[in-house]
């Protein structure tokens, strides 16, 4: 059986009504005809949703097979697992999502069949002008007030927004009511959970004609009210010069790895590249702007804008140079 490697994976498109084509137009994803294309689902092992392996001798092979036959090479210290923990994808929201809510991992176990729970981060990488996240409840609305609110088709009301700006973070705790408006494509790191309540739909009609599904009491079950108004995050840096860390919490890390052929880094960097990994667990690259290369990766192509990248931790510590003179690339990890 073969080591394993840097691994790329095909990815798994969505189309939903509120979807685009920024996928393809600005992330350069290989998608068909139709202006719905609302996710492309990068790294998934969620049931029958399974990333397969796009390059190398395990090429064809899923990310859940590999969980079961090759957990201790690919998970490292965080042996075992019985799946993928994290979910990446992108968004691409032409108009606005749901105002939805999602479980934490003791009310999804409880689910029948059981899930994880959601807690996810965005990262902003286009706004149309007026775009506008809503994220969290205003202070002092409570359950009651957000039920009669909703009740009523103005769950906004109820609801922080404001207007993002491209290379925001946005971390969003399960129990955190929230939105993606209009006009916003968004990287996207969850647990591996695919439970979502809706609040509210705006007084839509999906491609039958008819409303979608809400799910007010669930909705509300699992809302935390103790939560007020969620603000983009707040870069905080690290001992590494050009990484800064975006989140660090109980279900994973977020690094921004930002090169800039202008800084101090620039030498550093082009004679012996950065190195990621070694620390006996899996890595999530994700090339945000500019593209980088690989060392170990048999597709021999750079890794460019809107692709991703998963290292197992058997791979050791990894080389990575950049190929432009500005790169920037998400570094995603367990804790």
């Amino acid at each position: 059986m073969p080591p394993l490697y840097p691994l790329r994976f095909d990815p798994i498109f969505r189309r939903y009504l509120w979807g685009g084509r920024r996928l393809g137009t600005v992330l350069g994803k290989a998608i068909g005809p139709g202006d719905d294309y609302a996710e492309s689902w990068e790294i998934v092992d969620h049931g029958e949703d399974q990333s397969r392996v796009a390059a190398g001798p395990l090429a064809g092979v899923t990310l859940g097979e590999l969980v079961r036959e090759r957990g201790a090479e690919l998970f490292g210290r965080h042996h075992p697992l019985e799946q993928f923990p994290l979910l990446f994808k992108f968004l691409d929201a032409s108009k606005t999502l749901s105002v939805q809510v999602h479980p934490n991992d003791d009310q999804g176990a409880r689910l029948d069949p059981p899930d994880g729970g959601k807690t996810e981060a965005w990262v902003i990488l286009d706004v149309a002008p007026g775009s506008l996240i809503y994220s969290g409840l205003k202070r002092g609305f409570d359950r009651a007030a957000l039920e009669r609110e909703v009740s009523r088709g103005t769950s906004e009301l109820c609801l922080h927004r404001f207007e993002p700006h491209v290379g925001d973070c946005v971390f969003l705790p399960a129990g955190t009511v929230h939105a993606l408006g209009a006009g916003l494509l968004v990287a996207e790191i969850q647990q591996s959970s695919d439970t979502t309540y809706r609040l509210h739909d705006w007084n839509r009609v999906g491609p039958d004609g008819k409303p979608r599904d809400l799910h007010i009491e669930k909705a509300l079950d699992v809302t935390d009210f103790d939560r007020g108004p969620v603000h983009p995050v707040s870069p905080q840096p690290t001992d590494r010069a050009g990484v800064s860390r975006l989140v660090a919490c109980d279900q994973f890390v977020l690094d921004r790895w930002e090169y800039d052929g202008s800084n101090r880094q620039t030498d550093e960097f082009n004679s012996a590249g950065l190195a990621v990994g070694g620390d006996d667990r899996f890595h999530i690259l994700v090339v945000l702007a500019g593209e980088v290369s690989i060392l170990g990766d048999p597709s021999s192509r750079p890794l460019q804008r809107g692709q991703t990248l998963l290292a197992p931790a058997s791979v050791g510590p990894i080389q990575i140079t950049a190929n432009s003179h500005f790169a920037t690339m998400l570094d995603i990890y367990l804790p």
